[in-house]
């Protein structure tokens, strides 16, 4: 059993058969140790990939994000997800369904950050339903950029995005995988 696990163990709390509440070390308190530690083991494991840039969506995939782009030595890309009067009329845009808010956004993407050629490596916080990751998949498609991996620190596998990113053909590493929820955390 890894950290990651074990602190999901300790400090998860199981909302539902469908939610867990990693509030206390990975969202709204964020185990800074903890989470260096997931992007050290994300960047050895995509060591050979040849990534140009990280990127994620705001916000739960902030903090990994950066400190997976601070391992690599690349930069970070923060799509977003609301309009804001800062941003450049150059966007890649996808639209998204988010299952935990139960609402759907256009992710935004500057298109001065994103280059054709580029590889791309998406990390996040969690991979559940895999509509956050079709959402990247349209930006690198509408950039040409190569998408070319996917790390996730805490992955719902009963929840199909790891059969999306699978049919993408996608590299990835999960670093705690969930089988269910239904009687507490049972990982894979």
């Amino acid at each position: 059993m890894n950290l990651l696990q074990q602190r999901i163990l300790a400090d998860g709390v199981v909302k539902s058969a469908e939610a867990l509440d990693a509030s206390a070390f990975l969202t709204k308190q964020i185990d800074a140790q903890l989470l260096n530690w997931c992007a050290k083991e994300i960047v050895a494991h995509f060591a050979d990939a040849n990534i140009d840039k990280v990127i994620t969506i705001e916000a739960g995939g902030i903090a990994i994000g950066v400190l997976t782009a601070l391992a690599l030595g690349k930069p970070l890309v923060v799509c977003k997800k609301a309009a804001s009067i800062l941003d450049n009329s150059a966007l890649y845009t996808a639209p998204v369904k988010s299952f935990t808010k139960n609402t759907e956004y256009t992710l935004s993407c500057d298109k001065a950050h994103v280059n054709a050629g580029d590889r791309l490596l998406f990390v996040d916080d969690f991979l559940a339903h895999g509509q956050a990751l079709l959402g990247i998949q349209s930006v690198c498609q509408q950039a040409e950029a190569e998408f070319v991996g996917l790390g996730i620190v805490i992955e719902k596998s009963f929840q199909g995005g790891r059969q999306i990113a699978d049919e993408l053909g996608l590299q990835q590493l999960s670093l705690a995988r969930l089988k269910s929820l239904e009687n507490g955390v049972e990982f894979l």
